[in-house]
């Protein structure tokens, strides 16, 4: 195996493209909260966004160990069962993230420490059992790790946690319903390994109603920034979210066909661009 194909293989574990859902919406939360102005905290960004970044990846290369013997079955092509990462190399390079990433918390404060050790323990809690025992928990908490990311910016910054954060972490609530449509499009695989996702439960009709409801409030909730005066006008860009997310809804209340849930799905994620489009424009134009 040539040194490219093993460093591709430590990539795809560690999962990059996720790092703006996760160290990204820190870091944009950081910006928000000092109206664009983040040139006395650029440290505090660069230990916020690496730090966030790397409990992240870990996380990932940690559910790839446990998860190996079923993505051999579902997902072959994955760095473990394709041969890219031993397993042992894999669980070494997870830890080592974790440790990468706790260890820069310490140098911001001790909440952003705690916020870090919760998520660690948590995805780490996942792989081991949850995932074995209740996918719709998975689901839940995806969306509750993503919220912590927005948190973290807040905490990194103040030293403390406010209303401010909540209101720009809600429209994450999105990130559960796109999350139960991947599992109605990977049911036939999730059935075959016994993974007990929701649609594994109640079927895919119904899981792409309760999906859709994570869409809807997602997509009300979303303008509770510039209510609260969080955000500047140049955050109702959002309403375009907002007014994909509530199609979305009512699309999938009138068919839940797995085609049409593919499309929902897609369309949803490609309109996931727009949230850091809209805090951008939220924090630039924010009365000084």
């Amino acid at each position: 195996m040539t040194l490219k194909t093993k460093v591709s293989g430590f990539v795809r574990l560690a999962r990059p493209t996720y790092w703006l859902m996760t160290g990204g919406m820190s870091a944009l939360t950081m910006l928000v909260l000092t109206k664009g102005s983040l040139g006395g905290s650029l440290d505090k960004l660069l230990l916020t966004t690496i730090s966030m970044s790397l409990i992240t990846s870990g996380g990932f290369a940690f559910n790839d160990y446990f998860d190996r013997n079923p993505d051999a079955v579902v997902k072959p092509k994955r760095p473990i069962p394709a041969g890219q990462v031993s397993p042992k190399q894999a669980l070494v390079f997870s830890l080592g993230l974790y440790v990468a990433g706790i260890t820069l918390s310490f140098a911001l404060n001790p909440i952003c420490i705690a916020i870090v050790f919760i998520d660690v323990i948590l995805v780490s809690m996942y792989s081991l059992y949850l995932k074995r025992m209740s996918g719709f928990f998975g689901n839940l908490l995806i969306g509750f790790l993503i919220v912590t990311t927005f948190f973290y910016g807040e905490a990194a910054l103040f030293d403390k946690l406010s209303l401010a954060s909540l209101s720009l972490s809600l429209v994450a609530i999105g990130t559960i319903g796109g999350d139960i449509m991947r599992d109605i499009l990977s049911l036939e695989g999730d059935l075959k390994v016994g993974y007990p996702t929701l649609p594994a439960k109640i079927g895919i009709s119904l899981s792409a109603k309760v999906g859709g409801s994570f869409f809807l409030v997602s997509g009300v909730l979303s303008i509770l920034p510039y209510l609260m005066d969080v955000v500047g006008p140049g955050y109702l860009l959002i309403l375009i979210w907002a007014a994909l997310v509530v199609w979305s809804f009512f699309s999938l209340m009138r068919n839940q066909a797995v085609e049409n849930v593919r499309k929902n799905e897609r369309m949803i994620t490609m309109a996931m661009i727009l949230l850091p489009i809209s805090l951008i424009a939220g924090a630039f134009t924010q009365p000084i």
